[in-house]
This record gives C-alpha cells, sequence and structure tokens, in this order.
C-alpha cells in the first residue's frame, strides 16, 4: 500500500482568515435571527466555534463586526467592490440603455441576495451609533457608485426629458435599495420576478 497522501498545513494567515470567514458567517445568522441590539458577542463565538476573546479580537466591537458582515455579503465571493463587478463591465458594452438597466438589475439583485438582511439589520437599530454608521456608509457608497451609472447612461443614451442626473441618481437609489427587494419577497416574489420588474421600472423613470 501506499503511504498516505499528508494534507499540507495552513499557514498561520490562512488560518486567520479562515477563522474570521468563520465568524462573520455566524455573526450573519445571529444578527438576522436576534438583531442588532439583542446580539451579543458570546453568542455568535458559540455559533461559530471560537473562543469570545477571538471574536473580540478579530472586530473589536459589535458595530464593527456589523459593518464587516456587510461588507462581506457587499463584496461577494470574489471580494469585488461593486463597481469592479462583472455587471458593470456589462453596462459599458450594452447596445442600450435598457440593456444598461437590465445588467445593472443583474448586478444589483445578486448584491442584494446577499447583503438587503444585514443591512435591514442596521437599520433596525437607528439608536446604535454604531448601527446607524454602518447605515450611513452603505447609503454614500451606493450614492457615489450609482450617480456613475447614472452618469453613463445619460451620457450614451441619455435621461429622460427633464429629469437631472441629481434626481435620476435618488430615483435609481430609492427603487434599488434592499426595502422594495425584501418586501416583495416576503410576497413570495421570486429574484427573476423582482428583476424584471425593477427593469421595467427603471426603464419608465429614466430613459428618454
Amino acid at each position: 500500500m501506499g503511504k498516505p497522501v499528508k494534507t499540507p498545513k495552513r499557514t498561520r494567515r490562512e488560518q486567520a482568515a479562515a477563522t474570521r470567514e468563520r465568524v462573520i458567517r455566524a455573526a450573519i445568522e445571529v444578527f438576522t435571527e436576534a438583531g442588532y441590539v439583542g446580539t451579543r458577542m458570546t453568542d455568535i463565538a458559540g455559533r461559530a466555534g471560537v473562543a469570545v476573546q477571538t471574536v473580540y479580537f478579530v472586530f473589536h466591537t459589535k458595530g464593527e463586526l456589523l459593518q464587516a458582515c456587510f461588507d462581506h455579503a457587499v463584496l461577494g465571493p470574489d471580494g469585488l467592490p461593486p463597481l469592479q463587478q462583472p455587471f458593470i463591465a456589462e453596462i459599458s458594452v450594452a447596445e442600450s440603455g435598457r440593456a444598461a438597466l437590465a445588467a445593472f438589475v443583474r448586478g444589483n439583485t445578486a448584491i442584494l441576495s446577499r447583503a438587503a438582511v444585514i443591512k435591514e439589520v442596521a437599520e433596525s437599530a437607528p439608536h446604535e451609533p454604531d448601527a446607524a454608521a454602518v447605515v450611513e456608509r452603505s447609503e454614500q457608497r451606493r450614492r457615489d457608485g450609482l450617480s456613475q451609472v447614472v452618469d453613463q447612461i445619460a451620457e450614451r443614451w441619455g435621461l429622460r426629458p427633464g429629469l437631472k442626473a441629481t434626481d435620476a441618481t435618488d430615483l435609481l437609489l430609492v427603487l434599488s435599495t434592499s426595502g422594495p427587494f425584501l418586501e416583495l419577497r416576503r410576497y413570495g416574489w421570486s429574484d427573476t420576478k423582482y428583476a424584471e420588474w425593477l427593469t421595467d421600472a427603471l426603464a419608465r423613470e429614466l430613459l428618454d
């Protein structure tokens, strides 16, 4: 019989990254179940199977951990910021304004499917400064990113007559945020049905 194949040992950095990932995944589950106020770091440590001191060593505070959970969900499996994700490139090569909006909606829906619930957790605790800060940073980043999407659509295909770019950005923010996505999910809508509705709504509201 041949010698058993040895599994290579993970480096310290790989071990730390794996622990961080495990804590974040556990935190998302606990935050979703208990809300921001009701979540304890000890609960997250227990779910992740690590000592609570480990959680504090990596994230320091519950607010910092909530931000890490939100960032993890937004960046997705490839760890890319939204403006570097594939759907942005699809917008750039789209042949019509509607096709560009459809590409945006596909990418946005994928992000919402990962991040909407944890954003709802943060929004449910407006009197908690750390949670409110997560929401504020999220909205500012979204506005900055979506304004670039609007500028590209306006330059290539034009906006609806009388619609200013700033107002178009407001509409894009409101229609594509997590609230309608989660509410329609609760009504039994699939992601596909939601994406079709949002594409139609954005085309009516934004395009010339």
